[in-house]
């Protein structure tokens, strides 16, 4: 049985979404091979081949995948995938953004967000904003599938590596053209690699007062997350957002300040391993998740927390 995991990347190194990929692909049992499709992305290609469990690494490189765009990268990864029985990719936005155009090419049904591996057929994946576990089995010849990351250990890089293998480049559609990017750049941990996180919501009350929220973050080295609410109120930009329609995290550490605990937001971080929560309400539904629990102002609470680190 041969598996294709599609490796994250940024033409330079390899993110760590694609090491609990492997993990998953590992689990479903055979021999995984890792595709590195970039520009100018050998050192990528040559961490990738140091990835514990796996039997090959692919590598096209070409300036049309520089930008990773799902017309280009879909199409790569169809003209492969003769000889795969299982086609697994970071259920990130990098994942989300072409398999699913893989999926529909190869005719077959795409399973999302896996959550386990039962067997090579069958998987685990939530439903219902997480309150539901759905047990799926597929048919197809060729499984199609995103990997929800914090449901997988990151597999290890050892010493040694498999050999790197140069892949065909596909001709471009030529239908779609990377125009432009927009990155926020920040001194704090990436929001879904991150050990720790501190979060917000709408209790904050505005822009200014999720000051609150970054000192105590800084001080613990953590990243700043918020609540859909928080985001759709204009307090933080998007990509602050944790929850069904935001990020999936899974720190050691998360922190929720201010934060009712809506099925969407629990759905993103309730694998946390260790969750705090301040808030008013006691009857606040985050406290049904939380390992700790503060029932107070967190206007209080919070600048005497931070002081207190």
């Amino acid at each position: 049985m041969s598996i294709l995991v599609v490796a994250e990347h940024d033409n330079n190194e390899i993110k760590g979404s694609t090491l609990n990929t492997v993990t998953a692909a590992s689990e479903i049992g055979g021999d995984v091979s890792v595709l590195v499709a970039g520009s100018e992305s050998s050192s990528a290609a040559e961490q990738a081949s140091k990835i514990a469990g796996i039997s090959s690494v692919i590598h096209v490189d070409d300036p049309i995948y520089k930008n990773f765009l799902a017309e280009d990268l879909g199409n790569l990864v169809v003209s492969i995938a003769e000889g795969f029985h299982h086609i697994l990719a970071p259920a990130t936005t990098f994942g989300k953004n072409f398999l699913p155009r893989v999926a529909a090419k190869l005719d077959v049904q795409q399973i999302s967000d896996i959550i386990s591996v039962e067997d090579a057929d069958t998987f685990k994946r939530p439903i219902y904003a997480g309150s539901c576990i759905a047990t799926v089995k597929s048919n197809d010849s060729v499984k199609v599938i995103t990997v929800r990351t914090t449901a997988f250990d990151a597999s290890s890089i050892s010493d040694s590596s498999v050999g790197v293998d140069s892949g065909d480049v596909v001709d471009s559609l030529n239908n779609a053209n990377f125009v432009s990017d927009e990155i926020a750049v920040s001194d704090r941990p990436e929001l879904t690699a991150a050990e720790v996180i501190v979060s917000g919501g709408r209790a904050l009350g505005s822009s200014e007062n999720f000051k609150i929220i970054e000192a105590l973050a800084d001080k613990l080295g953590a990243a700043v997350g918020a609540s859909r609410a928080a985001v759709d109120a204009g307090y933080v930009p998007n990509d602050y957002q944790v929850g069904q329609t935001g990020k999936i995290v899974a720190p050691s550490l998360y922190i929720a300040i201010g934060i009712s605990g809506a099925i969407q937001h629990l759905a993103g971080m309730k694998d946390s391993k260790v969750i705090v929560a301040i808030n008013k309400d006691e009857d606040a539904p985050i406290f049904q998740v939380a390992d700790y629990g503060l029932v107070g102002d967190l206007f209080e609470a919070v600048p005497e927390l931070t002081d207190s680190v």
